[in-house]
């Protein structure tokens, strides 16, 4: 078993020298205009049917979102405009390096969090996804001393006890 786990962090360590030397370059504005644009027309669109309005009110739940993400339409409509002219008259733009290593390993830790609300949720019991997570990140960063992972667990289910029967917080 020691075998296998130690191949498997050797195999883990390749990839992440052979990533760490690949680097993603691209233009932050143009990107973030892009992007940004694309987030308040999916927030437009979804609105009607997250936000009730009636027909008897003159200025509804919906007004001040639309204006706000209209407005936002504008200014990332100009942010693109101006980075495609910075593009087309080959004026220096402003770039931001995203080396993938180090991109990776933060999804390696988002993936772990969102992991344990998932069982949180499945299960009904914050202290499932707690132990998961606590685990997830002991795994993760290879602690290697056993008392680690017996005291990290123990507070994440001494904390569920105490919200669960002191407190009597259902969660």
């Amino acid at each position: 078993m020691k075998d296998r786990v130690s191949q498997f962090w050797t195999r883990m360590d390749r990839w992440g020298e052979r990533l760490s030397q690949k680097e993603l370059r691209i233009p932050v504005d143009l990107t973030v205009g892009v992007v940004f644009f694309l987030f308040a027309l999916a927030i437009l669109l979804v609105m009607p049917q997250q936000v009730a309005i009636s027909e008897k009110d003159t200025v509804d739940g919906r007004a001040f979102p639309t204006l706000l993400m209209v407005v936002m339409m504008l200014c990332c409509a100009a942010l693109v405009v101006k980075e495609l002219y910075k593009l087309a008259t080959k004026q220096p733009m402003s770039w931001k390096v995203i080396n993938l290593h180090t991109e990776l390993k933060a999804l390696v830790v988002l993936a772990i969090l969102v992991a344990s609300y998932l069982l949180s949720r499945a299960t009904d019991l914050f202290v499932v996804g707690a132990i998961f997570c606590c685990l997830g990140f002991l795994v993760y960063f290879r602690c290697k001393k056993p008392a680690y992972y017996v005291i990290t667990l123990a507070i994440a289910v001494a904390i569920w006890a105490v919200f669960r029967f002191v407190l009597n917080v259902d969660f």
